[in-house]
């Protein structure tokens, strides 16, 4: 998942209400809380005054996100036209203002809140304390997000913008098709203010990996050769614009832009890489780069929201690669396959002709219908374990084929809080050896529901959430909620008749507990890449192809990928302890809506909501 936020039609109404009344006092008086009533002290008042401020600023500075939340229209409306700035300086800008804010929050009296309001003050000080940290420690990258290159396979609007542009700017009339070649426009200064940075950090010795870089090449190089007509970002305008009947001529616009000035910008990116490639190191780990240990430990902090040390990490990923592939051998030896290692076994089954799709449109077409059965099969089991449910609608879509060689193989995108845009599950078929059936349950389960869709979906249409905490999110709850969503459904009975789909639920849990072992391996034990995949593909039985994949996104991406694993372990943890404490007497529901109607925190946060509720 890389994205998050949604909406319903209930919240459509209150927050046009909230737009428009913005609209008549003017943008620097937009009331962004959910929930106008909290202001029932002067401490409470001061600090939602403040969430207020943080997010009015970030909705004028991030426009994209303005976009993705369904914000961009009445007083945020100019916003649809804009891209984010890109350069030195506005980071620059960024890091003062981050300081500032932290500063006012830590004036206001901790002590004097209770209930949500300390859970809201805790983790917006956490997100502010942890960018503050990283920014005071390192003059490249984005250390409190793990991104140290800004491009790369994984990073960089080349690949990002016309994803965003088609999947979520939304195209109903003819102002909004303006808004897009507005952006479209602004999509070349973007990038050179990317290689502005880009040029920047490799002055001080941050560049990617060699491997990462041929990867990037070979991305950009494959979009700067497509002719415009065959371009997403010209084929979304246009297609979208005659779809609803706009006049104008949107193709020739965009096709304009795209050859004057976006093809050329490509092209300096791709200059520059050629440039910094004869000296690229092959060492996948960020130790390399200056102060590079504590990069990772900051990226660590941020990715888990814990002190968890690289070794801390490493060796409890061991331990867990070591105690899921006992359960997979037993599951295998139940079904009478006995010979080789598990992950032996595991790459035998996701060979089987019955566990493979063909490798054609119509195959990937039939996937993805049998994608949705499998949501539709879940989904009325539900209310037994959940108190509450998201109102909001999930779709399943393929990766794009522009952006699929670099994509994880499924993510998830949340609707937009007026309801414009459903939650969106994108599954990458960019190789349907990639994506073995018995794999495919447990991955729909912890993309959409009971997972990231669920969990997100609530979120976004709770009114007890500050809108500043609806558009953050901390992977390690997010993503550890939806691998404690994998295990649930078995939990549910799911896989009481499949025990193969049993089998891909632990290569799943077995996935996430080798990305910890991988992950601190290359950025702590200096791990080289051949080894981690190495290690990757022996220990998981998965293709050569999708374990270069994922390291090769580990090692642009430290630490995020560690946030699963901690993440489930802890939302485990504490139900254990409320079983403990409450015995008999333990509610499924009860826990379930307790953690997930606070909306994303830090997890050191969550446990604390747990005690202040009396629960463990």
């Amino acid at each position: 998942m890389r994205d998050t936020i949604c909406g319903a039609i209930h919240m459509f109404d209150r927050r046009q209400l909230l737009i428009s009344a913005a609209a008549v006092a003017g943008a620097s008086s937009l009331p962004l809380r959910a929930n106008a009533a909290a202001t029932v002290n002067d401490t409470v008042g001061a600090m939602n005054a403040l969430f207020d401020r943080i997010m009015q600023h970030r909705l004028q500075r991030f426009p994209e996100e303005a976009t993705s939340l369904g914000l961009d229209k009445g007083a945020l409306a100019g916003s649809k036209r804009r891209l984010s700035e890109v350069s030195l300086k506005a980071l620059e800008a960024d890091r003062a203002t981050t300081v500032g804010f932290l500063s006012e929050l830590r004036a206001i009296n901790r002590t004097a809140l209770s209930g949500m309001d300390v859970v809201n003050y805790d983790t917006v000080a956490f997100t502010l304390a942890t960018a503050a940290e990283g920014d005071r420690q390192f003059n490249y990258g984005a250390a409190s997000s793990g991104e140290p290159y800004v491009i790369s396979q994984l990073t960089g609007s080349y690949q990002q913008t016309p994803d965003f542009l088609d999947s979520q700017h939304v195209i109903a009339d003819k102002a909004d098709a303006d808004a897009y070649i507005a952006r479209l426009d602004q999509l070349a200064g973007v990038m050179d203010g990317e290689l502005e940075i880009a040029r920047h950090d490799a002055g001080l010795g941050v560049t990617p990996p060699d491997f990462a870089i041929d990867k990037a090449l070979g991305m950009l190089k494959g979009l700067a050769a497509t002719p415009a007509a065959q371009s997403v970002l010209v084929q979304s305008v246009a297609g979208r614009a005659h779809d609803k009947g706009i006049a104008g001529n949107y193709a020739a616009q965009a096709t304009a832009i795209y050859e004057q000035k976006i093809q050329p910008a490509m092209a300096r990116q791709i200059t520059f890489l050629e440039s910094v490639r004869p000296a690229a190191s092959h060492e996948a780990g960020v130790w390399r780069l200056p102060k590079g240990d504590e990069y990772y430990a900051v990226s660590l902090k941020d990715a888990t929201t814990t002190d968890m040390t690289g070794e801390e990490i490493h060796g409890q990923g061991l331990a867990l690669v070591q105690e899921i592939s006992a359960q997979i051998d037993a599951i295998f030896k139940a079904n009478g396959l006995t010979q080789g290692s598990v992950g032996a076994r595991l790459k035998a089954l996701g060979a089987r002709p019955d566990q493979l799709y063909a490798d054609t449109d119509e195959a990937k077409v039939q996937l993805i219908a049998d994608l949705n059965a499998k949501v539709e099969a879940i989904r009325p089991r539900l209310p037994p374990y959940f108190g509450q449910l998201p109102q909001a609608p999930v779709e399943i879509r393929r990766v794009p084929k522009a952006i699929q060689d670099g994509a994880p193989r499924g993510y998830y995108n949340s609707p937009t809080l007026d309801g414009s845009r459903p939650g969106i599950y994108w599954i990458n078929l960019r190789n349907a050896a990639e994506v073995a059936k018995f794999t495919l349950t447990s991955l729909t389960y912890h993309e959409a529901i009971p997972g990231h869709h669920l969990q997100l979906a609530l979120s976004g249409e709770s009114d007890a959430i500050p809108l500043i905490r609806k558009a953050a999110g901390f992977s390690a709850y997010i993503e550890g909620w939806a691998l404690y969503a994998e295990q649930l459904a078995v939990e549910m009975g799911m896989y009481a008749d499949d025990p193969f789909g049993h089998v891909g639920q632990l290569q799943g849990s077995l996935f996430r507990a080798v990305r910890m072992v991988v992950d601190s391996g290359m950025h702590h034990k200096r791990w080289s890449r051949e080894k981690a995949i190495a290690y990757f593909v022996e220990t998981l039985g998965w293709p050569q192809t999708r374990g270069a994949t994922e390291i090769e996104r580990y090692a642009v991406w430290p630490g995020q990928a560690c946030s699963y694993m901690v993440g489930k372990i802890t939302w485990l943890k504490i139900r254990e302890a409320q079983k403990r404490k409450q015995g008999g007497a333990f509610d499924i529901k009860t826990f379930h809506d307790t953690g997930l109607l606070a909306g994303s925190v830090p997890l050191a946060v969550l446990e604390q909501l747990y005690q202040s509720k009396g629960l463990i």
